[in-house]
């Protein structure tokens, strides 16, 4: 059955993702449940090859779940064409766009597709939601440039920008501070959270910066090697949910100042 929550945007109820494959299914990560609210900033965490990326290919369409179910704005994940999808998540992946050549504003304006005509061509609906886009991530002075003179972190607010152009309820993006440095990261992250805070958009992402996260997120999903869990940062830090995510022998969280500390 659908939540009938209102307010709840994004939902799974005992899903399991992974990979079909003629011996059977292949679980990566099962028993996920969780439940996300219109405006809320939420990261998604764990170790390298816990299945992150996996789940987040499943809760936008681009792979099947195994088991379990999806919700976008209280119905069926399933029961969504392509274009309707499309009208409501947009998806930010760690891969470099192919058309580099493109410029800022032709780059961002790609957002617009699921809602321009057959041939393309920009409203000013269409104008207006790309220039929003551009103040927003503070890429108005890019827009003339071509996407491969960029800098990795101008690179990644464009593919915000773009994102926030496609003007969907929920923006999703897979470790969207990937080859920055320490400030960028930090820079990207506060972005998306003025973001979720000033457009009431729902903003989904995954990431290494566990520290970060905590810091700036309203929910975490914690994805350990054997189950999931899902709350406000501090809640999930009382309870021990960050403890287990590393070997101790190497890296221990310390719970009392709320980030992760290297082991002499």
């Amino acid at each position: 059955m659908a939540p009938e929550e209102k307010n709840i945007i994004l939902q799974t109820q005992n899903l399991a993702v992974g990979y079909a494959n003629k011996k059977g299914n292949s679980v990566v990560a099962q028993e996920i449940n969780f439940s996300i609210e219109k405006g809320e900033l939420v990261g998604l965490v764990g170790a390298n090859g816990i299945g992150k990326s996996t789940l987040l290919r499943t809760l936008t369409g681009m792979q099947t779940a195994l088991n379990g179910e999806v919700f976008l704005n209280g119905k069926n994940l399933k029961e969504y064409s392509s274009f309707q999808l499309a009208t409501q998540l947009s998806v930010v992946l760690t891969e470099a766009p192919s058309s580099k050549n493109l410029s800022v504003l032709e780059m961002i304006s790609l957002g617009r597709q699921p809602y321009t005509n057959w041939i393309g061509s920009l409203t000013e609906e269409d104008k207006k939601a790309v220039n929003l886009a551009l103040e927003a991530t503070e890429t108005t002075a890019l827009a003339q440039r071509k996407c491969f003179e960029l800098s990795d972190g101008q690179m990644q607010r464009v593919a915000i920008a773009r994102a926030l152009a496609q003007d969907t309820p929920i923006i999703i993006l897979d470790e969207p501070t990937t080859h920055l440095d320490i400030y960028h990261r930090a820079y990207v992250l506060k972005l998306l959270k003025k973001l979720a805070s000033e457009t009431q958009k729902t903003i989904f992402f995954s990431t290494h910066e566990i520290d970060l996260a905590i810091q700036l997120t309203d929910k975490l999903l914690v994805m350990a090697k054997d189950e999931t869990y899902f709350g406000e940062p501090c809640k999930l830090i009382e309870a021990g949910r960050f403890d287990t995510l590393f070997p101790k022998e190497t890296i221990d969280f310390d719970g009392k100042i709320g980030r992760f500390v290297i082991k002499n």
